[in-house]
């Protein structure tokens, strides 16, 4: 059993920057791809970043250039790093896991979840 918690959300104007964390509570995360998601008011659940076990990363064209995800296997945690914020990235934002070797870009795909942390960009 996989637990995930992110961290470092919170309110932001447009053109600020954030940092998510997401620390698992495992021996260690290595085995897991391991992926961000986002969901808004209304809206579905959206596929945001995601990181292999190797290391190579895939972000959504929304967010490609702003968004970076990346990982310390030795802190057991993953990171989102986002800058030039814009209000339409605000949502909750959820941290997954999933026992695989390629990264993948939908929910079903992975496992565990985080109970997810607020990003709110103003205007």
């Amino acid at each position: 059993q996989v637990q995930l918690r992110e961290s470092g959300g919170g309110l932001v104007q447009a053109g600020g920057s954030l940092r998510l964390s997401c620390a698992a509570s495992v021996r260690t995360i290595s085995r897991y791809a391991m992926a961000w998601f986002r969901q808004a008011p209304g809206k579905e659940r959206e596929f945001v970043s995601a990181i292999n076990r190797s290391g190579n990363t895939y972000h959504a064209d929304s967010v490609k250039g702003r968004f970076t995800i990346s990982r310390d296997n030795a802190k057991n945690t993953i990171y989102l790093e986002m800058n030039s914020l814009k209000p339409e990235d605000s949502a909750v934002y959820y941290c997954a896991a999933g026992d695989m070797v390629m990264m993948q870009i939908t929910s079903r795909a992975y496992t565990y979840w985080g109970q997810g942390t607020q990003v709110t960009v103003s205007s």
